[in-house]
């Protein structure tokens, strides 16, 4: 049941929304949301979860940055910065909390979690029978080997960090020689098969799905098999068939995220593959290449939702 608004005995001048924009800093991205809801008649509030808390003596139990004892209507979760296990779980709890309070949360944390979490992903996308790549997860140096081993016969794999993004930190493996010693791994070997195509280069596709709907999309291509931008593969328009478009949105809805950049890509077989759902996606890169404001598309969406969620408290 949610809280009434006795409860949190909020008053508010006017009916507009209030947004909290988590994010670690006021970067193009956060300006642009920014801008975009500002202009759609929302209040935005920037809000860094390392400033936020549980403090059971106030009314919803919380402490949220800038505001205080009261609650937002609505939260973006933009970013959220690496920090000790503790600290991460801290602000996890925070995001959970929220929702549970009636607040609706962009991605809430259920959602991250099972992003971020790679192997989670990919056990969800495997289980609900979307397409992605073979997956291996373990903390055995040796199961590692020995996986690496019986499946490199068949060719590569990619050793990914579970935790990671940008491409930062992938490495092809040949054989069980490459994989690397236990602590540059964090302890966890995450392995996928590698089903990259040289086509005169390598490339694939980035789909931003917005409340179940492709809204833009992009080819990253590379010279090189790791494609991301920030990596230096680069941007091209693209027009995205009906099986991509279907598969995308079905990889966003299987890990509950109302937003999510989905990464595709055709192997061999010319079929498309999930290799990944991002559920804090970038999207400069894109928006270089799309004629679609995403800002905007995201701040449409957003307050559209809030008009069937209605805003929380007296206005719920």
């Amino acid at each position: 049941m949610r809280p009434s608004a006795e409860r949190f005995a909020i008053e508010r001048p006017s009916s507009r929304p209030t947004v909290g924009l988590v994010i670690d800093r006021m970067d193009w991205h956060a300006r642009e949301l920014t801008a975009a809801l500002l202009a759609r008649g929302a209040r935005v509030v920037p809000v860094r979860l390392p400033a936020c808390g549980f403090a059971t003596q106030n009314a919803s139990g919380l402490h949220i940055d800038g505001y205080g004892e009261t609650l937002p209507d609505a939260v973006i979760v933009r970013t959220m910065s690496g920090a000790s296990f503790e600290a991460v779980t801290l602000r996890l709890g925070i995001l959970h909390a929220l929702r549970e309070l009636g607040v609706m949360v962009w991605n809430d944390a259920r959602a991250i979690e099972r992003c971020v979490d790679k192997s989670t992903t990919s056990f969800l996308l495997s289980r609900a029978g979307i397409a992605t790549p073979a997956t291996w997860a373990t903390e055995s140096y040796e199961h590692a080997r020995a996986i690496a081993q019986r499946e490199t016969a068949q060719g590569p794999l990619v050793l990914k960090p579970l935790f990671g993004s940008q491409g930062r930190g992938l490495k092809l493996i040949g054989g069980p020689d490459d994989l690397p010693h236990p602590g540059t791994v964090a302890g966890v070997y995450y392995l996928q098969r590698f089903i990259g195509v040289d086509r005169a280069g390598f490339y694939d596709f980035r789909l931003l799905v917005l409340q179940g709907h492709v809204v833009a999309a992009m080819q990253r291509h590379s010279s090189q098999w790791i494609t991301n931008v920030k990596r230096g593969g680069r941007p091209v328009a693209a027009v995205v068939n009906d099986e991509m478009r279907a598969l995308a949105i079905d990889a966003a809805a299987v890990v509950g995220a109302d937003f999510a950049g989905v990464d595709i890509l055709y192997g061999a077989d010319e079929r498309p593959t999930v290799l990944e759902v991002n559920s804090m996606p970038a999207w400069s890169g894109l928006q270089k290449v799309t004629s679609v404001n995403i800002a905007s598309a995201f701040a449409e969406a957003l307050r559209a939702a809030l008009a069937v969620h209605g805003l929380r408290g007296a206005r719920a």
